[in-house]
């Protein structure tokens, strides 16, 4: 027996949790946040099931929104084991504990604010959860291997394959049951691209009896028009002769390591102006020092880089801010400057306080490099807002907006396609998830055509997988 339960990520982006019960078990894939805006109260729902109920979590990787809900289920009740691959643990601490004091934060400055406005506000005028109860969850975590197959119950096991989106990003295969009774569900996670200069390619599968994908560019490629450090290196060049600065918000998980490798190619060959690159982010400082510790995890090349003693992030003009004060003092500096500080989708973090001194004006340069969910700021903007509310302030948008989507770390649509087609025997069924609505349900019809069962769950949506 096998049942499936969509509890995130489901027509949507983010919030991934889907609950699967075995004849002996009950196991959680990916135990992420809710980002986008409508969505939020979703966060402080009571959980479907009772958390102590749950046997063990499979973390496919470290982002918020597949791993940020773990210490409110830790609070509310879960004591077992949390498994996922040894750089996974690493940066889920790092994101966890982050994400907790951010919530703290942003707590105590919306319960400031409304009282100075003579009002009160729901539920996040308190914490989700605590820097405490980040660190109770943080002893539940145990590392496993690529390819090597855990039991998690008499005859339930899950083996963790590379997925190829970020540092130990993992697909995720659950098989239970025994003999001609076996029955085999693989979650994609996050499917990363191919030729990516810092991960490896997402790892080839067989076949499987069930299949979760998720399906983020299921309607869409990554439409550049010139490679990556072409494009980046023009609109630093053009924001520099306006006297401007490149505003970016940027994911402290990948996207600044990339950023700052292909800053550095830039830098050391000259195709960039000498202005100072800000890295605003402690939380993107230390995930590129647990890069460093890596190497077997990363795409050969950058691997036999960083094996031979040299330094993959690193350049003349960087400089990380790691205090507050240091963050602030960026507003002081005349002048064309690139600033690389969190949150990606302008959720939350340092990104706001230098969107809402920059963003009013017209040299200056935002730059998205990450896909933006409904309903986050990142998005609002990116879709041409005129004016946006940031901090409690209304502001003009005066800056010129652009995007760079090929630094995106998931699959474009054909790249989803060429994964796909290397299964020899297909799934039983194929859920879409980890998609917005259109994206998925454009994907599903295209695959449909191709013979492929398809099924785009809702949420909270059931299935037995016979």
């Amino acid at each position: 027996m096998m049942n499936i339960r969509f509890l995130g990520a489901s027509r949507q982006v983010t919030g991934s949790k889907f609950l699967l019960e075995t004849d002996d078990r009950l196991l959680l894939v990916d135990c992420g946040l809710y980002q986008e805006r409508a969505l939020l109260h979703r966060n402080w729902d009571r959980f479907p099931v009772p958390p102590g109920d749950i046997e063990a979590v499979l973390l496919t990787h470290a982002h918020l929104d597949h791993c940020g809900y773990i210490p409110r289920l830790a609070a509310d009740g879960f004591k077992g084991r949390i498994l996922a691959t040894a750089p996974t643990v690493e940066l889920a601490r790092i994101i966890l504990l982050d994400s907790a004091h951010i919530q703290e934060e942003d707590a105590a400055f919306k319960k400031k604010r409304h009282a100075k406005e003579g009002r009160t506000g729901p539920h996040p005028e308190i914490p989700l959860y605590t820097i405490a109860d980040a660190e109770e969850s943080l002893p539940l975590f145990e590392p496993v291997a690529y390819g090597k197959r855990i039991a998690v119950g008499r005859r339930t096991s899950v083996t963790f394959h590379d997925a190829g989106h970020i540092l130990g990003s993992a697909m995720i295969e659950v098989e239970a049951g025994e003999g001609s009774d076996v029955r085999r569900i693989l979650f994609s996670g996050d499917i990363g691209r191919y030729d990516n200069p810092l991960v490896r390619d997402p790892a080839r599968h067989i076949g499987t009896d069930y299949l979760v994908m998720e399906s983020t560019y299921g309607d869409r490629e990554h439409d550049d028009e010139a490679p990556v450090d072409e494009i980046l290196a023009r609109i630093i060049g053009e924001t520099a002769g306006r006297g401007g600065k490149v505003v970016v918000p940027v994911f402290a998980m990948e996207r600044a390591q990339e950023l700052l490798y292909i800053l550095g190619i830039l830098r050391r060959a000259g195709r960039i102006p000498n202005i100072p690159v800000f890295l605003d982010s402690p939380m993107a400082v230390e995930v590129t020092q647990v890069f460093t510790r890596y190497p077997s995890y990363m795409d050969e090349e950058a691997g036999k880089i960083l094996r031979s003693g040299h330094r993959l992030f690193e350049f003349p003009g960087l400089r990380p801010t790691p205090t507050a004060a240091d963050s602030k003092a960026i507003n002081a500096v005349a002048g064309p400057a690139v600033i690389l500080a969190g949150s990606g989708m302008v959720t939350g973090g340092r990104i706001k306080h230098h969107l809402k001194q920059t963003i009013g004006r017209p040299e200056t340069t935002v730059l998205f490099v990450g896909f933006q969910a409904q309903g986050t700021l990142g998005r609002t903007i990116l879709d041409g807002a005129q004016e946006v509310r940031i901090l409690g302030e209304t502001l003009p948008v005066r800056a010129r907006i652009v995007r760079i989507g090929g630094f995106s770390a998931h699959a474009g649509k054909n790249e989803l396609l060429r994964w796909l087609r290397g299964f020899e025997r297909r799934p039983r069924r194929l859920f879409l998830c980890h998609g917005e609505e259109g994206a998925s349900l454009s994907l599903a019809e295209e695959l449909k055509k191709d013979g492929w069962k398809t099924v785009v769950p809702r949420y909270g949506d059931e299935f037995e997988l016979t």
